[in-house]
């Protein structure tokens, strides 16, 4: 099968160019996003600047926080960014993470990717401490396969 253009991995640069910039999108930056730049900055290291943000930002989901330690990602130390504080310069790559929601634009000239995602996260009284945990893990492990699939220069969307 080949790849087009719009599903390759972020470039590598070469020596002396600067990184590659890739930018996870959604609405609140508390759940996939953040999720998304923890997988993203363990997988690829130094190769990519990674970045998250989102059009309300509100505060990092304790329960993300939870499922990415139990991968030895430590999303304590992040927080929730506006989408308007992301450098324009920085980001060649904006993947948005929104499925049921309005997913916020990125005005910058850069190339899109979106994956479908619902929200782990949830008001609804009803639901359980592990119905919330199960819902945090399907989202953290469909955004792995998919930046798996993004690394391997395979089609991601």
């Amino acid at each position: 099968m080949s790849v087009s253009e719009h599903d390759r991995p972020p470039p590598t640069p070469g020596p002396g160019a600067a990184r590659p910039g890739l930018l996870f999108l959604c609405v609140a930056n508390s759940a996939r996003s953040q999720m998304a730049e923890g997988l993203a900055r363990m997988m690829l290291g130094d190769r990519t600047t990674v970045q998250s943000a989102g059009s309300q930002p509100t505060r990092v989901n304790p329960y993300a926080i939870e499922v990415m330690r139990e991968l030895g990602v430590d999303l304590a130390g992040h927080a929730s960014k506006s989408v308007d504080a992301i450098d324009p310069a920085t980001v060649d790559t904006v993947i948005t993470l929104c499925a049921e929601e309005v997913c916020p634009v990125y005005l910058g000239r850069t190339r899109r990717l979106h994956w479908p995602i619902p929200d782990p996260a949830s008001t609804d009284p009803s639901l359980s401490r592990e119905e919330l945990l199960r819902r945090f893990r399907t989202a953290r492990d469909a955004i792995r396969a998919r930046l798996e699939q993004l690394v391997a220069g395979e089609p991601a969307e």
